[in-house]
């Protein structure tokens, strides 16, 4: 039996994004699919601080709500700005700090 094949998202972000401290960021995440945005998307946002091996999750969408974890340094200062609909899964963040230096990754999944 085969299985039909899996269709990629693609995902844009920006490469780099600079912010001041104590002002905020937009973190823009646009994706483009070949297939129409089902009920089920979910778009994930994570952490990696400088210096650091981990990655956290810092918010995430799913079944039409935002989700905005609350645990963590960003769980006051998030945003969610993005509409799946307008292929827009973009976060911003407030009252930046240094400790806010580091990568900020951007996953959507589209199902089936």
């Amino acid at each position: 039996a085969g299985l039909p094949p899996s269709l990629a998202i693609h995902v844009y972000t920006q490469r780099e994004v600079h912010g001041t401290v104590g002002s905020h960021v937009t973190l823009s995440c646009s994706f483009w699919s070949s297939e129409w945005i089902s009920e089920d998307i979910s778009i994930t946002w994570h952490f990696q601080a400088e210096g650091s091996r981990d990655s956290i999750s810092i918010f995430h969408y799913a079944k039409g709500q935002p989700y905005i974890d609350d645990v963590g340094t960003f769980k006051e200062r998030m945003e969610w700005v993005g509409n799946p609909h307008r292929k827009d899964g973009s976060i911003v963040i407030h009252n930046l700090d240094y400790t806010d230096n580091g990568t900020f990754t951007c996953d959507v999944k589209n199902p089936p």
